[in-house]
């Protein structure tokens, strides 16, 4: 029995967390905007076209993209609203296929093979996909469409923004021969100068080399490349995987070994994630606490609970006494809490009638009241107040 080809799409947003600030702040269309920490010591999460111009690129140093761009629009990562515009995404990606990866926020790939009869080509189902998100969140995306899920992702980078690449099964081989070798995910600038000091310029320059070779050169890599030479890739499309855990965290505005401004934090950062577990309908076993010094040394200390849980006011106790639990060797430069062992919690569960009544359904309607506040009015409007 032949076996059917597969077709695979890769979707990556454009600049998705600066195109959402445009969208909701239309003043700043044309204009180039930043999204990422706001502090000297904050890091680009993702700048918009028009800041890139000015080789403003996620991971950089705030400090730095004032330098390069001093007229650019500096604005703070709202992680909720971008979170509420990729589920919107993803509900219109499951009008086309179950079988969907999503690997980020802003990117997934698509198993569509088969669908043909349903929805039309390939290029008809991506043309529909785009159509689609832009009507629905005014945002668009590039999208790769190729055999195999490595060759997508190399695509949708292609033709950036609003770009679409498809590489058909018989023209993979002329493709990669025109390939530049810095377009192969996980190509850095190191990897790439080693492989222009042998030559290798084009993807397809590294038809000369054995599969021998390039282990003996690049160790694992070396095989990647190799693959990746031959236009194949045998690794699936994933349906998405479960939730994990559940965690906040972030960098201080400045290093502190101040006890109390770290228990503000951290009792913060804990009502975040068990506000996440109730939205999600999760409830934890595991809490954690992370903290990473000023010399970037990191720890986490754990601590699991007799019974799995989803309330503000036991999360935070129990992080907070790992806090204090744990000596400071030096100022803290980021911390954060965790929520792990995670299990769904029943819908509108309730109470049992013998189990700490009057505590437990006391601490259940504060949770509840605090979402719905925090839902209409935004996350910052309310705080749960120190013992």
């Amino acid at each position: 029995m032949k076996t059917l080809a597969k077709t695979i799409l890769h979707i990556d947003m454009d600049a998705f967390f600066a195109a959402i600030e445009v969208l909701d702040d239309p003043s700043l269309a044309g204009k180039p905007v930043i999204v990422g920490g706001t502090t000297k010591r904050g890091v680009v999460s993702t700048a918009n076209y028009e800041a890139r111009r000015f080789g403003v690129h996620s991971a950089m140093p705030i400090f730095m993209a004032k330098r390069k761009c001093p007229h650019g629009t500096f604005l703070p990562v709202r992680k909720e609203r971008y979170a509420e515009i990729s589920r919107k995404i993803l509900d219109i990606l499951k009008d086309f296929t179950p079988s969907i990866e999503q690997v980020s926020i802003d990117e997934a790939y698509l198993d569509i093979t088969g669908t043909e009869e349903l929805f039309g080509s390939p290029e008809q189902i991506v043309r529909r996909i785009k159509d689609r998100i832009r009507k629905e969140t005014g945002l668009t995306c590039s999208i790769g469409v190729a055999p195999n899920k490595v060759l997508a992702k190399i695509g949708s980078d292609m033709n950036k923004p609003d770009g679409l690449t498809i590489i058909l099964a018989n023209d993979v081989e002329e493709f990669l021969s025109r390939l530049p070798v810095e377009k192969i995910p996980g190509v850095g600038k190191r990897s790439l100068d080693r492989l222009q000091r042998y030559g290798i310029k084009m993807v397809g320059d590294l038809g000369r080399f054995s599969e021998e070779r390039l282990l003996k050169e690049f160790g694992k890599f070396g095989h990647r490349l190799y693959e990746i030479a031959k236009g194949a890739d045998a690794s699936y499309v994933v349906a998405r995987r479960e939730t994990k855990s559940i965690s906040s965290e972030e960098t201080l505005p400045s290093d502190t070994g101040d006890l109390s401004v770290l228990r503000k934090r951290v009792m913060s950062h804990a009502d975040r994630v068990a506000q996440r577990l109730r939205k999600e309908g999760f409830k934890g076993g595991t809490i954690t606490i992370k903290i990473t010094f000023s010399d970037f040394s990191a720890i986490t200390k754990s601590h699991t609970v007799a019974e799995a849980t989803d309330s503000s006011k036991t999360i935070a106790e129990t992080a907070v006494k790992l806090l204090f639990d744990q000596p400071l060797r030096a100022k803290v430069r980021l911390i954060g809490v965790a929520v792990s062992n995670l299990e769904k919690s029943a819908e509108n569960s309730q109470l049992g009638l013998f189990e700490e009544e009057h505590n437990k359904v006391k601490e259940r309607k504060v949770d509840q009241t605090m979402d719905k506040i925090r839902e209409k009015f935004g996350t910052k409007v309310i705080t749960r107040g120190e013992d």
